[in-house]
């Protein structure tokens, strides 16, 4: 059965039009999908609103004990019910979820060496029986960026880690396609033309993307970990605007698609 992994950022999540055309787009999609959020930038306001320092590390946030109770509120608790709120009103029955919920996903903390991240996860065993239930009773998942280590310590883990991770681990059942959901077009060759959409990228492409500096920065680890999960049984990896979501979910081209 195919099955649609579909990762939405913060970007989306703020954007109140965004985030809307992308829900009545789930609600008519013709196949089942899991949909994974992020939302740290909520997170970052509340922080400040509550006196709560956020510290950055080459753009990678820092949860100490403070932080993670921040970001528990936040994505388990403001967001995660708020989409489940929104999906429930356009006839979509869908269960909030966290990756300690069902035993999801269990993670390891980061190691402190070369830079402590405080309680930030990777993940390490992905247990799928819970969304297999909630599919075959018809219902969707909707999957807050929180892992557990099995020890009782819930951990924050990067959003589009955990998509990855939960398409991997559904790919032995499913013929899965994951799909990162943010603003811009795609992956572009001009990072300031939405019309340098790359359609279709291999990892021989990737390669020569990377020498040739057209690809750089945040999206070099994106990508990266998108091959990792087309190596790991994923069908297609895809990389749109949520506005071109229905576009590939019927079939059709959108965005940057990643093939092995």
């Amino acid at each position: 059965m195919k099955l649609w992994v579909i990762k939405v950022g913060g970007n989306v999540l703020d954007d109140t039009a965004a985030l809307a055309q992308l829900l009545d787009t789930l609600a008519s999609a013709a196949d089942p999908w899991v949909l994974v959020h992020g939302g740290g930038k909520l997170a970052t306001d509340l922080a400040t609103k509550l006196g709560i320092e956020t510290t950055m590390i080459e753009g990678r946030r820092v949860t100490d004990p403070e932080s993670l109770r921040v970001a528990v509120m936040v994505y388990a608790g403001w967001i995660n019910k708020t989409l489940v709120a929104a999906l429930q009103s356009k006839g979509v029955n869908a269960v909030g979820l966290t990756g300690a919920d069902g035993n999801l996903v269990r993670a390891e903390r980061r190691s402190p060496v070369p830079v402590d991240y405080g309680y930030v996860g990777d993940p390490v065993a992905v247990n799928t029986g819970i969304i297999e239930q909630l599919l075959s009773a018809g219902q969707r998942a909707v999957v807050a960026p929180l892992t557990h280590d099995g020890a009782g310590q819930l951990l924050n883990t990067n959003a589009d880690t955990l998509a990855q991770a939960l398409a991997v681990g559904l790919a032995a059942t499913h013929e899965v396609h994951l799909v990162y959901c943010f603003e811009k077009a795609g992956v572009l060759l001009d990072a300031n033309d939405d019309a340098s959409v790359i359609a279709e990228i291999t990892a021989a492409r990737f390669a020569e993307l990377k020498v040739s500096g057209a690809v750089s920065g945040g999206m070099i680890p994106k990508l990266t970990n998108a091959f990792a999960a087309l190596g790991s049984g994923v069908t297609t990896v895809r990389i749109l605007q949520s506005s071109s979501l229905a576009i590939a979910l019927d079939g059709g081209q959108a965005g940057t698609t990643l093939r092995a």
